[in-house]
């Protein structure tokens, strides 16, 4: 889908595929204008198998709030061993490249993946994308509610060390076939 200015639009897809990118972001809030984005977590999967990683923590000029050092495990010390916005944003654009994006609430994700691209980039991020809590939803309408932890324990996924880019994807991977296996 493209607009009137024949830039691709992404889409949002409601089936399956085999060949992704899933991602999960870390961040210092809410807001994908105000806040940033501390750690990017992301799988390539093809053949429905996982071919490689890519996990960094950013850099940035703030100190973190402790509920996100609570929730993540993130440490501004850690964060100054991160290396630059561009750095990581341009090798998450290279290792993602024309895949489908997957990812658990992934408008939350690509709303700061979007805005931290085009800041940092001067690129418009607009892969399709999955959202499995979405899919979710459509699946399993019986469930009390469609955060990851729910779904992993009701897959029998661990759930454990969530809250970091790279374990939320693994888990989001899990669930995701789970879904599929529906």
């Amino acid at each position: 889908m493209y607009n009137k200015y024949n830039k691709k639009i992404r889409k949002n897809l409601t089936k399956f595929v085999d060949d992704y990118v899933l991602v999960d972001i870390e961040t210092t809030g809410l807001s994908p204008v105000s806040d940033e984005i501390i750690e990017i977590g992301a799988i390539k999967v093809v053949d429905n198998k996982i071919i490689d990683t890519y996990n960094e923590l950013i850099r940035i000029n703030r100190k973190l709030s402790n509920f996100i050092v609570n929730l993540t495990g993130i440490t501004d010390e850690m964060l100054k061993n991160g290396k630059m916005p561009e750095e990581v944003l341009k090798g998450f654009v290279d290792f993602t490249g024309n895949n489908v994006i997957i990812g658990h609430n992934v408008n939350f994700d690509l709303g700061f993946l979007s805005n931290k691209c085009k800041k940092y980039l001067d690129y418009d991020l607009n892969n399709d994308y999955i959202d499995t809590m979405y899919m979710a939803r459509k699946l399993v309408p019986n469930s009390i509610n469609y955060k990851l932890g729910t779904l992993a324990n009701l897959f029998n996924v661990s759930y454990e060390g969530a809250h970091r880019g790279l374990k939320d994807v693994e888990i989001t991977y899990k669930v995701y076939n789970s879904l599929k296996n529906l």
